[in-house]
């Protein structure tokens, strides 16, 4: 058996959570990848609404297997937040939540030195949330990090320790320093997330494949944030990309099976840096409002634009994408012309390369402009009821990106997804 990997394509907030919500009947396990609790996943179902930070999404059907793997940065006070309201609305979580020993945990002082850090850096600041997501990763990659595994073995040594070592770094930085009242939440926090199975997630999963269990791997944050191959600095601090599944979790590439890349029918982002399609017009607007474009998190208001194929084509090049899924198609269902970037001029030199440095070149657009259907899609069940002119938008798109769309959403419940092919 291989792993199936599930992720974002553009600047994140491309609708993960209800797709892999959708998919998951189809699969024995469900997996994430990485990420912080920075990234809130949304599913709608039955009226209700959900926003899912460090819990699979898998977690609403079929008393799946979920697991947090070790690419995770876990914060226990969040995840306590978020798993008390799954157990009050009648989710069995303790029976299918599962939480890798090598998922770095973040501190109460790595919430300081995010806030700490993003005021030093004034004008230039990145868009954090304040999560402490970064400095985490950071202590990950320096070798200072705890991990979930360490709650168990000398913790409270361990902890001073990191303790000591954040309070002179935010003393450096004329940080706050009072972490009493988060320590208290945390060490609570900490005993509740000691309630569930803390596993060695590579073992696990490799056994399950070899056990002919199907996996599902769920990624946060989108490619254009990767810390690689995103636009830097301008990213999150994690391999958002489909590599992040092979290290995140501990399977060999060699097991990655189909990759399901999701992409929003325009394009949106939160937070600081480049953004080539950005509209700041009444159409920006208009996007903004209809596909009520607000972060699940922070409640920040989104950027909006349109759909923009050189980062797109790029982003299915570094994944290795062999299936679309196409979230939000209604929100343009009242457009009578709808655009694309097909290429940019950099510099006066038309390209369709991303370039190295977004922020630094002087970047405008071309677009391709396309029919709008002015048809509500929102009540459509089936691919046959779809209108010619959103035929030929699915058409173009695929053409230009060199990949089949297999799903299409027209709403955000769960019920709202339309499959065109398997």
């Amino acid at each position: 058996m291989k792993v199936d990997v599930l992720l974002g394509l553009q600047w994140g907030d491309e609708g993960k959570g209800k797709v892999v919500d959708v998919l998951t009947p189809r699969y024995d396990v469900v997996a994430r990848f990485q990420g912080g609790p920075n990234a809130g996943h949304t599913l709608e179902f039955e009226g209700k609404k959900y926003v899912l930070r460090s819990i699979p999404s898998g977690i609403f059907q079929n008393n799946n297997i979920n697991i947090i793997g070790g690419g995770v940065v876990l914060d226990p006070v969040l995840f306590a937040e978020e798993a008390r309201a799954l157990e009050s609305s009648g989710v069995a979580l303790k029976e299918m939540l599962r939480i890798s020993r090598k998922a770095h945990l973040i501190l109460p002082t790595h919430r300081k030195l995010d806030a700490a850090n993003e005021k030093a850096k004034g004008a230039a600041k990145i868009g954090t949330t304040g999560k402490g997501i970064g400095p985490t990763y950071t202590d990950k990659i320096s070798r200072n990090g705890l991990r979930v595994g360490d709650l168990l073995h000398n913790f409270d040594e361990k902890y001073a320790a990191a303790k000591a070592r954040h309070l002179s770094m935010l003393k450096a930085l004329d940080g706050d320093t009072d972490v009493a009242e988060l320590e208290k939440q945390w060490f609570e926090a900490v005993e509740y997330l000691k309630e569930y199975p803390i596993i060695d997630s590579e073992y696990d999963i490799n056994e399950y494949l070899c056990q002919g269990k199907k996996v599902l791997c769920e990624g946060a944050q989108g490619t254009m944030l990767d810390v690689d191959f995103g636009s830097y600095p301008f990213v999150t601090s994690s391999n958002t990309v489909s590599a992040g599944a092979c290290t995140g979790l501990g399977v060999a590439p060699s097991r990655i099976g189909d990759v399901y890349g999701i992409f929003k029918a325009y394009c949106t982002r939160v937070g600081s840096g480049p953004f080539p399609t950005e509209l700041f017009d009444e159409t920006g607007r208009k996007l903004r409002d209809l596909g009520h474009e607000y972060g699940a998190v922070t409640g920040r208001e989104r950027r909006c634009g349109w759909i923009d194929l050189v980062a797109l084509r790029y982003a299915v090049m570094v994944n290795g994408v062999t299936k679309l899924i196409m979230m939000k198609s209604d929100v343009l269902d009242g457009f009578s012309v709808i655009k694309a970037c097909t290429a940019y001029k950099v510099n006066g030199e038309e390209t369709k390369r991303f370039p190295f440095d977004a922020t630094g070149v002087e970047l405008e657009p071309v677009y391709t402009e396309l029919p709008g259907w002015n048809t509500d899609m929102t009540a459509m069940k089936s691919h046959e009821e779809f209108p010619a002119q959103f035929n030929d938008y699915v058409a173009f798109l695929e053409k230009e990106l060199g990949v089949p769309v297999c799903i299409v959403s027209v709403g955000p419940d769960r019920s709202q997804t339309i499959e065109l092919r398997k």
